[in-house]
């Protein structure tokens, strides 16, 4: 049987280790090591660097479990096991001092996907505001060790979204456009820049509710649980899994009202 505490003190230590060298490196000051999808979806040297430093320690701690991380991509290991990272989510909050970016470390059971993998563990830790959001399966969500729970029964007038926008133009401009409707419908929208901590925003109840489209794997692995382990209902559209499609996260009722009208704006999103 999986000692899911075990993996959690791992995903703690190592992910308090690596923020703190993401804080360090922030003061020192952020060059731009590459771009990806377009120019304005960058990586850091400080990400490349922060990733060795989680894959290294993990490697050391569990030398049989994979591996699969935004930067240095995948590797198989053979005990189930495959720990999934973003070793700096909010890149692009962090190059501009913006301290609203994470280090997101979860351990999941089965293949690096989301559509078939069980989250068993997820730490998300944020150095700037000296918070660790943490969950393990069946055991519940904490922010720096004391339990917490999303909001319930939040009419959508009086409803706090969280959303986010893709790197390129055209997505940008269809997703905004989608949400012109809803936007008359809940009391506002936010666009923060950082998805793991978007989800454990509605974790703790800071915001309402938070959808997305084109998450990868990393960005939404740690969020997802500790949303899911807090109270929310987490899912894909009409009940699927979280994934790059979709990614809804709000107590239920709540996130009933979002998919629907999120459907009605834009029909062609779940096809």
């Amino acid at each position: 049987m999986t000692d899911t505490t075990q993996l959690l003190e791992i995903a703690a230590h190592v992910a308090e280790e690596a923020a703190e060298l993401a804080r360090m490196r922030r003061i020192e000051g952020v060059s731009v090591a590459a771009s990806k999808s377009t120019a304005v979806d960058i990586v850091t040297h400080a990400d490349r660097e922060v990733e060795a430093l989680i894959r290294g320690r993990l490697a050391e701690a569990r030398p049989d479990d994979g591996f699969f991380g935004e930067e240095s991509g995948a590797e198989a290991g053979s005990s189930g096991l495959t720990w999934v990272v973003d070793p700096i989510d909010g890149t692009v909050n962090y190059l501009y001092g913006i301290p609203q970016y994470a280090v997101s470390i979860a351990v999941v059971e089965g293949e690096a996907d989301p559509l078939s993998w069980r989250a068993l563990a997820g730490v998300v830790v944020n150095p700037e505001l000296g918070e660790r959001f943490a969950a393990t399966v069946g055991g519940g969500s904490t922010l720096n060790g004391r339990g917490i729970r999303v909001t319930t029964d939040v009419s959508p007038d009086r409803a706090l979204i969280g959303t986010g926008f893709g790197y390129r133009p055209e997505v940008r401009v269809r997703q905004a456009e989608t949400i012109v409707p809803l936007i008359s419908q809940v009391r506002d929208i936010r666009r923060m820049g950082a998805a793991s901590l978007d989800l454990c925003g509605v974790a703790c109840g800071r915001i309402d509710g938070y959808f997305e489209r084109g998450l990868q794997p990393w960005d939404h692995a740690a969020g997802v649980l500790i949303a899911a382990e807090a109270g929310a209902r987490v899912s894909g559209w009409r009940g699927a899994p979280p994934s790059a499609e979709f990614t809804l996260a709000a107590d239920a009722p709540l996130a009933e009202f979002l998919e629907k009208s999120l459907l009605n704006a834009a029909a062609d999103w779940a096809d």
